[in-house]
């Protein structure tokens, strides 16, 4: 079969490497029709690494898909041949102390599509997964917005760490793919201000467009400065979706005292660094947002039921043989791409 394969920093190459073929009675033979090119695998083709989790070339990456089930193992219940599904592509052991305790973002033994020393990505025709990662897309709902139920759970995991405390003033500092899942979220969930930034205009324009209250660009303008203005009282919730370091300062003087600041980007470096005294003196609390958990029923519920519009999120569209191209786009964020869909056949 055919992948595109990380073979150096910024090279991609379409290889024909082995059919993957299923080894246990409980996973499923995956054909790739769709993948969305994610933060994470621009990090990996433009640095080769994100902090200890260092590319071994060759590697394929990708990790949000969807496609048709080719084959099913026996004990794969409610799954057959030609069943459309989105993939979660988190493949956990559900026995450690996290799993068990309903945590399995943060397993022990989590093993993740498209990451060094875990699992190899979808970027390529077949993939085989555990029946359990998939979730059958309904009529109706296309592939392309089965990929986007992946970045959209993250948005709602973000939200639901909040205890069912839905924050009424936010910002999100970064409007890229996540920075929108969450403004998309945060509109489904009924928040009534929400202001976004993002160092690309046309991710700006997005965020307008997608129903922020207020956008701007921190390159252009003191967002902090125009936010307060708007916001005297400051804000409940800031969430951080840019990995920009920068932007961690701007959320502290965002938040108001007793404020939540949630940490969905990541950071090009190993250490990030905030003022304590400010986060001392305002009782700041800092939630770190691993993936998602449990968020991607209630994710393609959304789609399906048209209550969030994720398509506008998908801006170009390639053939697994143009996937250079594609990560060579949405590495330079050129052409106004949020994002990028790999698609096969």
């Amino acid at each position: 079969m055919k992948a595109a394969v990380l073979t150096g920093i910024r090279k991609v190459e379409i290889c024909e490497i082995p059919k993957p073929a299923l080894d246990k009675k409980s996973d499923v033979l995956v054909r790739v029709s769709a993948v969305g090119l994610c933060g994470s695998d621009i990090h990996y083709y433009h640095e080769g690494r994100i902090g200890d989790q260092v590319v071994a070339y060759p590697f394929i990456v990708g990790h949000e898909c969807a496609g048709v089930i080719e084959e099913a193992g026996s004990s794969a219940h409610g799954l057959k041949p030609g069943s459309r599904v989105a993939v979660d592509p988190a493949v956990v052991c559900r026995a450690c102390d996290q799993c068990l305790a309903g945590r399995p973002n943060t397993c022990r033994r989590l093993l993740f599509l498209g990451t060094p020393g875990q699992l190899e990505g979808c970027l390529s025709e077949f993939i085989v997964i555990p029946a359990e990662n998939c979730y059958p897309l309904e009529e109706g709902v296309t592939f392309e917005e089965g990929v986007l139920a992946e970045p959209l759970s993250i948005g709602i995991h973000s939200f639901r760490l909040l205890d069912g405390l839905v924050p009424q003033k936010i910002a999100i500092l970064g409007a890229g793919p996540i920075g929108l899942s969450v403004l998309l979220t945060a509109h489904a969930y009924g928040v009534s201000r929400i202001y976004a930034t993002d160092k690309v205009d046309a991710r700006v324009t997005a965020s307008r467009t997608a129903g922020a209250s207020w956008s701007g660009n921190p390159d252009q303008e003191d967002i902090v400065a125009e936010i307060a203005r708007q916001e005297p009282g400051q804000l409940d919730a800031v969430f951080e979706c840019s990995g920009d370091p920068s932007a961690l300062d701007q959320a502290v003087d965002l938040l108001r005292p007793g404020g939540k600041l949630m940490i969905l980007g990541i950071p090009a470096g190993d250490r990030v660094s905030f003022d304590v005294h400010k986060l001392r003196r305002k009782e700041i609390a800092l939630y770190n947002v691993r993936r998602q958990r449990h968020c991607y029923e209630e994710a393609l519920d959304l789609i399906r039921t048209k209550k969030t519009d994720v398509r506008f999120l998908a801006t170009h569209e390639f053939r697994l043989e143009e996937a250079a191209e594609a990560f060579e786009l949405a590495a330079n964020y050129r052409d106004g791409v949020i994002k990028a869909i790999v698609r096969n056949g």
